[in-house]
């Protein structure tokens, strides 16, 4: 079983402290959700647990199975099996989608068995495809650079296919349901469900809104207000969010 920990974490960006004293675990198999206001600290959430430079780490601890990996860059947690897909994804110029992902699949087993056989481009372009099936997406985006010229809802199911690719241990999903449409978004929640169920993956899945979780149902909801998370429950949880917003949990300062 794998289990990220975050552990009393506090940190910061420009002297401005964001997160104040996070406390969660997540385990295989688990989904949790995380919901909150705007500002409230849920993006950055993600990226100081990936390692994103912009975030100092001023206290606490993050470990995936029991090792401390606050310290490691972004490709070293990535090479461990953490993976996060952005609210809004980078293009790359120059860099297609399909060599993107098989380096990336290629230093990630590597990382992880020294002994693993390298994955050949004709050997991966049945992969790349079966996950292009699962996403709906057009054959041709794969020959692409990343996100170059991509809808807004073509960037996202490009993020879930890449978890299709890696499989990682444990996947941050940092709003991958804003700017989706109705249908996008039954897809790559479909989608999102079909992994979970065949990879038994723990995934932290940051939202706005109830909708994506009347598709995906979570183990577990937070609400986070002010770097904080203030409370946790069941699906039921979101489902009280969604008939009396936040105002209800969240005390504002006077």
């Amino acid at each position: 079983m794998d289990t990220l920990e975050i552990i009393a974490l506090r940190a910061e960006t420009n002297k401005t402290e964001i997160l104040k004293g996070i406390n969660l675990k997540i385990r295989s198999g688990e989904i949790h959700a995380i919901m909150g206001k705007n500002g409230s600290g849920k993006s950055t959430l993600c990226n100081v647990v990936m390692g994103h430079p912009k975030y100092k780490i001023t206290e606490g601890k993050i470990k995936l199975n029991g090792k401390k990996i606050e310290k490691l860059p972004a490709n070293k947690r990535a090479n461990l099996g953490l993976f996060l897909a952005f609210q809004n994804p980078t293009e790359i110029q120059g860099v297609t989608l399909n060599n993107f992902l098989r380096l990336a699949k290629n230093t990630n087993a590597k990382a992880q068995n020294k002994k693993a056989k390298h994955i050949s481009p004709s050997e991966f372009l049945q992969t790349i495809s079966q996950s292009m099936d699962l996403l709906e997406m057009d054959k041709k985006l794969a020959g692409r650079s990343v996100n170059e010229g991509f809808s807004g809802g073509e960037k996202k199911r490009a993020e879930i296919m890449q978890m299709a690719v890696l499989k990682p241990r444990i996947a941050l999903l940092d709003e991958i349901d804003s700017g989706l449409d109705i249908d996008a978004l039954k897809t790559v929640a479909k989608a999102i469900k079909r992994l979970h169920k065949q990879t038994k993956c723990g995934i932290l899945l940051i939202t706005h809104y109830q909708r994506i979780l009347n598709y995906i149902t979570p183990d577990f909801v937070h609400i986070i207000s002010n770097g904080k998370i203030i409370k946790s429950g069941d699906k039921k949880l979101a489902q009280k969010l969604e008939k009396h917003g936040y105002e209800k949990f969240v005390k504002e300062p006077a």
